[in-house]
């Protein structure tokens, strides 16, 4: 899709009981990935969608992205965890306290330091009660 078909979890948890799921295409962004096709950034995000923010039913914010990212990094291995972090943790923390949520930053092809991917460091805040 050309504009972000999502503003709240549960419309994307909805879409996915029908077994639907819309991304917000790579290619609108202008901003290529250096390595991944924009089909296969966007696929990634679809994953990321599904096996992260819906599997646990958490929004956008920073904190729903926070806990999206642990639980998808359930499913990698510690190297691959550490791709995906830059993919995910990474662009939305300079997506959101960079750039505001204005716009998405430049994609990166690299790999944090390693204490950025240990899943045993992350204190997650904004759960809901019950």
């Amino acid at each position: 899709m050309d504009v972000d078909p999502y503003t709240k979890a549960g419309t994307m948890i909805d879409d996915l009981a029908h077994r639907t799921l819309k991304v917000f295409a790579t290619a609108a962004t202008d901003n290529p990935h250096p390595y991944l096709s924009d089909a296969e950034n966007d696929m990634f995000r679809a994953v990321h969608d599904a096996f992260g923010h819906a599997a646990i039913g958490r929004g956008f914010d920073r904190h729903g992205e926070e806990a999206a990212w642990l639980k998808h990094s359930g499913m990698y291995s510690r190297l691959a965890r550490r791709a995906l972090t830059t993919e995910t943790r990474g662009q939305n923390c300079a997506m959101i306290f960079h750039h505001r949520y204005e716009r998405f930053p430049e994609q990166k092809a690299a790999l944090l330091p390693r204490a950025f991917s240990d899943p045993r460091t992350v204190r997650l805040a904004g759960l809901p009660s019950g």
